[in-house]
């Protein structure tokens, strides 16, 4: 069996067990700083589109719940606490990833887990929330009805598949929704400059095709360019190639590849993701033989991310990015060096 689409939003497990709650550091607040202690909401109410409709919130949210897997991260950013948030994967006792610590102690958190295989009405109202934000999430139809019977809902824009919004909008939409729209627009600007930087630093990654990939036990899998992930690496100069939206088709995700179409996999510069979740990790990887007689391989041009790097790397938000760039950026310089 291949990596199911859940197991491909995990993250990494090996690094779980650095997530907790208290005594972590890991490189956040570092994406222009969060928004200050006691900041003025803006007005309202405020009226949002997203994919089911439009939502309107009276007020500003004083018990905000996240049922999306990672947008908690934003609400903290911003410096509003949260009463709920949702287990994703690791220990459940440590939700909290080390990026977002000191954003929780901020805003003094609490927030009860929610363990929920999907969003479960009951345990979201026993919270009482007037917010519910739930960007990053599996929400349908049929749910978000149901959910927004109990509280204004922020759901996905219309514009991008699941789990498929930027992190610039996720955290403005989420800016918006909590009255602190220029919060969140200079937490985008610090963190923008920053991609920026690296960028300007390396101007011999620009154009150059990326191939986000992973491994499981039977097959290759590569992201499509509606993914955060290579939408990362774009972000740094990078490009994704068109091959992979084709392979993807209607999901705009991800694609699976036999192992007979290794070769799919050998750009400019491959980066191999996922890793614990790889039978083996990264030793399958650099011991496989379809791998070995790639050219970005011989070339080493090839990124191997593992621990907390794939860890903040997979959640792509505007706590995490600050740690992911400080663990990515130095791979992809030694992999594709100025000359």
């Amino acid at each position: 069996m291949g990596l199911t689409r859940r197991q491909m939003l995990l993250g990494t497990l090996a690094a779980a067990g650095g997530a907790a709650l208290a005594g972590c550091g890991g490189g956040g607040g570092q994406a222009g700083g969060a928004a200050p202690e006691g900041a003025a909401a803006e007005g309202f109410p405020v009226t949002l589109d997203h994919k089911f409709g439009r939502t309107t919130i009276p007020a500003p949210p004083q018990r905000v719940v996240s049922i999306g897997y990672s947008d908690h991260d934003a609400v903290l950013a911003l410096g509003v606490p949260v009463v709920g948030v949702r287990y994703w994967y690791g220990d459940e006792n440590a939700v909290i990833q080390p990026w977002a610590t000191e954003a929780v102690q901020r805003t003094g958190s609490r927030p009860t887990v929610l363990n929920m295989t999907s969003p479960d009405p009951e345990k979201i109202a026993a919270l009482r929330p007037d917010l519910i934000i739930g960007i990053y999430s599996d929400l349908t139809q049929q749910s978000y009805d149901q959910v927004s019977a109990i509280a204004p809902v922020v759901a996905a824009p219309a514009q991008f598949n699941d789990y498929g919004v930027p992190w610039q909008d996720s955290t403005r939409l989420t800016g918006r929704a909590v009255g602190r729209s220029a919060q969140a627009e200079e937490l985008v600007a610090g963190l923008e400059a920053r991609f920026a930087a690296a960028r300007d630093a390396n101007p011999q990654w620009a154009g150059k095709e990326v191939a986000v990939a992973t491994r499981s036990a039977d097959k290759f899998g590569v992201f499509a360019s509606q993914d955060l992930r290579p939408r990362f690496f774009t972000s740094l100069g990078f490009v994704t190639p068109p091959r992979y939206d084709e392979l993807a088709g209607d999901t705009g995700f991800n694609a699976d590849l036999s192992f007979e179409q290794a070769a799919e996999l050998d750009r400019d510069l491959l980066v191999w993701d996922q890793l614990s979740f790889t039978p083996g990790g990264r030793a399958t990887v650099q011991n496989d033989p379809l791998v070995s007689r790639l050219a970005a391989v011989r070339d080493g041009r090839v990124v191997y991310l593992e621990g907390a790097t794939e860890n903040a790397f997979g959640w792509q938000t505007v706590l995490s990015l600050p740690a992911a760039l400080d663990g990515v950026v130095p791979l992809v310089e030694k992999a594709l060096p100025r000359t």
